[in-house]
């Protein structure tokens, strides 16, 4: 395989009104993709279709829509279709993650959480992959997290998530091989955007540095347009070896280690120390 070719082509994303998937529509516009941008903020949306059209000449549809809805993935799918787009490659970039212990989670919050960050990424990889599949070109991305790789306490339900999203994109990658359509899961770390604003601390980050949108969606880009692209990919240096040091301690230390990191009662600086 040789670099992706975007040009003349459509990639669908999700998650579009900010932070990674805003950036993902920038640089993929930059090397000609139409899009069509889905999220709930419509304004965003048709502020952000507006400054990428001009900018590189690009079709670029707006769509508002809550993906953490039932069957989203056939909804997304058959309001495509009536525009009369034929979509060439779907970034599956929507999520939000919460923050605290299991049992004072708001239930109703909880559930939001598990249909858009793993019922949407399924129905939506599941209504286009064939498709996709059958055209024999682009790219499947599904946004997992460096909190896929093991246990995190405080945030427990949003680690577990990531973790179904990357053993699932996996899987995908496998079972797609051979048929020219690429399909990778990346894992950014803590990341520059409006992610911990929603989370609601930084807590979350375990004290790590932070990456910019630009530096997750460049490293996602580049593993992409490899000849034999991987079935993952860690973002950040620091963060790939903490995903692979879990490897070499027991489930025990890991996990304790992770909850020092995330835990609101330990120090900024020895949240980093960790």
């Amino acid at each position: 395989m040789n670099a992706v070719d975007y040009r003349g082509r459509t990639t669908l994303i999700t998650g579009a009104s900010s932070g990674l998937g805003a950036e993902f529509a920038r640089q993929l516009a930059a090397r000609g993709s139409d899009l069509v941008l889905v999220a709930r903020r419509e304004d965003r949306l048709k502020a952000l279709a507006a400054q990428l059209s001009a900018a590189h000449g690009v079709s670029v549809e707006p769509l508002a829509m809550d993906l953490a809805v039932d069957g989203c993935g056939e909804l997304l799918a058959a309001e495509v279709e009536r525009r009369g787009i034929t979509v060439s490659s779907v970034i599956n970039n929507a999520g939000f993650g919460t923050y605290g212990l299991f049992h004072e989670e708001d239930p109703q919050r909880v559930r939001q959480e598990v249909a858009l960050d793993v019922t949407a990424v399924v129905d939506i990889s599941r209504a286009f992959i064939g498709p996709l599949r059958s055209r024999g070109e682009g790219v499947l991305v599904n946004l997992a997290s460096a909190a896929a790789y093991q246990p995190v306490p405080n945030m427990a339900v949003y680690g577990a998530t990531k973790a179904f999203v990357l053993s699932f994109t996996e899987a995908l990658w496998q079972e797609s091989r051979g048929t020219g359509l690429r399909v990778m899961a990346l894992s950014p770390g803590a990341t520059k955007t409006e992610f911990f604003d929603v989370v609601g601390t930084e807590n979350a980050t375990g004290g790590t540095r932070m990456q910019t949108s630009e530096e997750v969606v460049r490293t996602a880009l580049k593993a992409l347009d490899r000849r034999n692209p991987p079935p993952s990919v860690v973002s950040g240096a620091m963060n790939r070896i903490m995903a692979l040091s879990g490897r070499f301690a027991s489930r025990r230390t890991v996990v304790r280690i992770v909850g020092r990191m995330t835990s609101p009662r330990t120090p900024a600086r020895a949240r980093a120390a960790a």
